[in-house]
């Protein structure tokens, strides 16, 4: 009994020391979180669509005021920060192949029709106008950025730029008495509501 004790025990081992040597290691590699390509479709369309009818609205701002009134020339340095926006997302629409919304056309008679509205109810109507928008469109930005993952650094820094860029304007309205407009409550709601709606839309069609 002692002999066979013997014998078998060293070949025990041996089957132990060969299933350890061929015991594969399990590599321990993260693998890169990755944006879905409808969110950033989704992202891209309707920030190209938010800026560009934010150039618009601008626009009609400035038909109204001219280049070279004291107004004019803080709303002008609004649109150029707007127009440095939607260059960026004149790019990324090519360069991601996102199909643009089919409600530009709209947007840019819309938004130039807001602008020159509110322009014409006054500068305090206007910066009203320019709150109620870029408080929407801040919040939207800042909503964006926990969508996109490690892959989309780079376009989390452009729009968490873009977002400043949109708080100041934001800002600016304030500061120039935008609170003091006539039915300055219900005016910001409903171009909150409008802007909302138009985000929602422009995601999707």
């Amino acid at each position: 009994m002692q002999y066979i004790y013997l014998i078998t025990m060293p070949q025990k081992r041996k089957k132990m020391i060969k299933k350890k040597s061929f015991k594969k290691k399990k590599s321990v590699r993260k693998n890169k979180a990755k944006t879905d390509k409808n969110i950033l479709d989704e992202i891209i369309r309707v920030d190209h669509a938010g800026e560009y009818g934010a150039t618009r609205i601008y626009d009609g701002q400035i038909a109204i005021f001219g280049k070279d009134s004291k107004i004019g020339k803080t709303i002008q340095h609004m649109a150029d920060q707007e127009q440095e926006h939607i260059e960026k997302f004149n790019e990324l629409i090519i360069e991601k192949n996102v199909r643009p919304t089919a409600f530009l056309p709209l947007w840019s008679v819309a938004g130039f029709a807001l602008g020159a509205g509110t322009a014409l109810m006054g500068e305090k109507a206007a910066m009203a106008c320019t709150v109620a928008v870029e408080k929407v469109i801040g919040e939207h930005y800042r909503e964006q950025q926990n969508l996109l993952e490690d892959d989309e650094k780079e376009l989390k820094k452009t729009i968490a730029k873009f977002e400043k860029d949109e708080l100041e304007h934001h800002d600016i309205g304030l500061e120039h008495d935008a609170e003091n407009a006539i039915g300055y409550k219900a005016m910001t709601k409903v171009i909150e509501i409008g802007c909302k709606t138009a985000i929602a839309i422009s995601k999707k069609i």
